[in-house]
């Protein structure tokens, strides 16, 4: 049986609560992990500071080189974890078991990951505007064009408060280390495989174990662990509902990340021609079923919203579980007991509206929640509401599930609230305008682009530069005079 420590600035630390990592299907126990408590993580958040101390006395260039070698190791290698190893296939597996994801989308997270390690250097390049990265190691120095500037690191140690249900989001904290700055991690509860795998890949490739915190818990402890990250580190990340994005609104120590509500927008110019796009639309409601921020939950049409929802239902309407372990099996599980059941039921109620028809219905042999003894399945769901501003216009589910909504080109930026990603199908230059300079939008496509289809030399979500460091004035000599 693997037991999986807690990790305190590189020291294992096993403690005397330990919680079951079980297999979804069979409960079949994967791995004792040993629980962390809030009390510790504030204890051991008073020695942040050395973790960014011992990263400092390597160049950002040399963490960057080390990026590298772990992501050839995370990728390929038999790697510690706790009191046993683990290969890669064996990673795919037991992440599959844990969180419910198809074990060919385990496998394509875990190449998304080492890419974002690969190309480290280019993306630091990018997310700090082109600046000398000596810069951020000195706290100041002159740009190219020949002025001083400075900056502060806002932590010694950035906090990450991560879900099980997306293994994607570690794409996210991976730029932390090559910045000199130490990391706490609190895993999911049942996805504690990426952030120790990604650990003993640092490790292994030559950076110091002691930058890194590992604090696992289950559900019950969850709410604690969590919540001592966030007090203590000085900037940390969490991610959850539209309740957590609320909590932590206008917080400068912490970045919220929930739901995209990520949409696909037809114009006025090309929504009659709405069937060459599609594939686009199917396939950014339905890879990695469903379960990302940017998996488009609305596509927005002023015309044929009936048609495109039928013949997008036709597609997905009859897709139903697979085994884990088929390279076809497009939808995951539901681990969490009553989750799905919650969410079928709410769907029910909204398409009771008169605005509200379910496109996929007819099309599915068998009802939308499939209920097994100890997981749950959600089949795919394509609604078409005639009403903008009917709840089930901009809702988002865990799965693959879009509405197909009718509504004005001039009306969609003062409808279509917050917005992750959104692709704009359309060549029209008024529109296009309106939709660069609207707020409401983060990541803006215009063409044929699937919301899915991230450029990583790109921020998401904000750029973690502005969050990790701040600007400030600095001289070492008195200023021309003036």
């Amino acid at each position: 049986m693997i037991e999986i420590p807690v990790v305190r600035w590189g020291k294992t630390y096993e403690s005397m609560e330990q919680m079951d990592v079980v297999h979804f299907e069979t409960g079949e126990v994967l791995a004792k992990v040993h629980e962390a408590n809030g009390g510790i993580i504030k204890m051991d958040m008073k020695k942040a500071k050395k973790a960014r101390e011992i990263l400092r006395e390597f160049s950002i260039e040399d963490l960057v080189e080390k990026c590298k070698v772990a992501a050839d190791l995370y990728e390929n290698a038999e790697l510690p974890l706790g009191n046993g190893t683990q290969t890669p296939d064996d990673f795919c597996t037991m992440q599959s078991a844990t969180t419910g994801l198809p074990e060919h989308m385990c496998r394509f997270n875990m190449g998304k990951n080492a890419f974002v390690l690969k190309h480290m250097g280019d993306i630091l390049d990018v997310l700090t505007r082109g600046l000398p990265w000596d810069i951020l190691s000195n706290g100041y120095g002159k740009e190219s064009r020949g002025v001083m500037v400075s900056y502060q690191a806002n932590c010694d140690a950035a906090g990450w408060v991560l879900p099980s249900n997306s293994p994607g989001v570690h794409t996210l904290w991976l730029p932390v280390i090559p910045l000199q700055i130490g990391l706490v991690l609190k895993p999911g509860p049942q996805e504690p495989w990426t952030p120790y795998r990604m650990y003993e890949a640092f490790a292994q490739a030559g950076i110091p174990r002691e930058a890194f915190s590992l604090y696992p818990g289950g559900q019950e402890k969850g709410p604690e662990l969590g919540g001592a990250v966030l007090e203590s580190c000085e900037r940390s990340v969490i991610f959850g509902g539209l309740a957590t994005i609320e909590r932590y609104h206008g917080n400068p120590k912490v970045s919220a990340h929930g739901p995209g509500f990520s949409k696909i927008v037809l114009g006025e110019d090309m929504c009659d021609d709405w069937e060459k796009y599609l594939d686009l639309m199917i396939d950014s409601i339905y890879v990695n079923s469903g379960r990302s921020c940017i998996s488009c939950s609305g596509i927005w049409t002023p015309r044929h919203g009936a048609e495109i929802a039928d013949a997008i239902a036709q597609r997905l309407g009859p897709i139903a579980p697979l085994p884990m372990t088929d390279p076809n099996s497009g939808l995951a599980a539901f681990t969490i007991p009553g989750a799905a059941k919650a969410m079928n039921g709410q769907i029910d109620d909204g398409v009771k509206s008169s605005a509200v028809t379910e496109a996929t219905a007819k099309y599915r042999d068998g009802d939308r929640l499939v209920e097994n003894e100890r997981c749950d399945f959600l089949r795919p769901t394509v609604l078409h509401v005639s009403d903008v501003d009917d709840p089930m216009a901009n809702t988002e589910y865990m799965f693959p599930f879009a509405s197909v909504v009718d509504c004005p080109q001039d009306q969609f930026l003062k409808k279509c609230g917050y917005t992750l990603v959104c692709t704009a199908l359309t060549e029209d230059e008024k529109f296009s305008r309106s939709l660069l300079d609207a707020t409401n939008v983060d990541r803006l496509n215009i063409g044929e682009i699937k919301t899915l289809q991230l450029n990583w030399l790109q921020p998401h979500e904000g750029n973690i530069i502005d969050f990790l460091f701040r600007s400030r004035a600095f001289q070492n000599e008195p200023p021309p005079p003036h």
